[in-house]
């Protein structure tokens, strides 16, 4: 079974984004698991165990700006990927108010 974990980067602030609400869901919307990032941005265990197969990771980054006092134009931002193994998955997303890019970590 694979292992996930999260971060999430506030590149226009540059610092960790606290506070952001993180689901995962599987593609058909069904609700697996959710945290919140810790004040270092990151969740670092998200869902149980997983399967090999593909999972959505949703961020609340609508929620996290206006927090901030940011005016943001993605109300969410969803990560679609993919599970292979039994391995651990890191899914980072760098996020500003107009725009965001994610990348498998490790």
């Amino acid at each position: 079974m694979a292992t996930l974990s999260t971060h999430v980067l506030d590149t226009a602030l540059g610092r960790p984004a606290a506070g952001v609400a993180v689901t995962l869901t599987t593609p058909a919307g069904d609700r697996l698991d959710g945290g919140v990032t810790d004040a270092d941005g990151r969740v670092g265990a998200v869902g149980p165990d997983l399967r090999p197969g593909t999972y959505v990771l949703t961020f609340a980054t609508g929620d996290y700006h206006r927090a901030t006092g940011q005016e943001g134009f993605y109300p969410s931002v969803a990560v679609a990927f993919t599970v292979g193994g039994a391995e651990h998955y890191h899914v980072p997303l760098l996020l500003n108010p107009y725009g965001y890019s994610t990348y498998r970590g490790s």
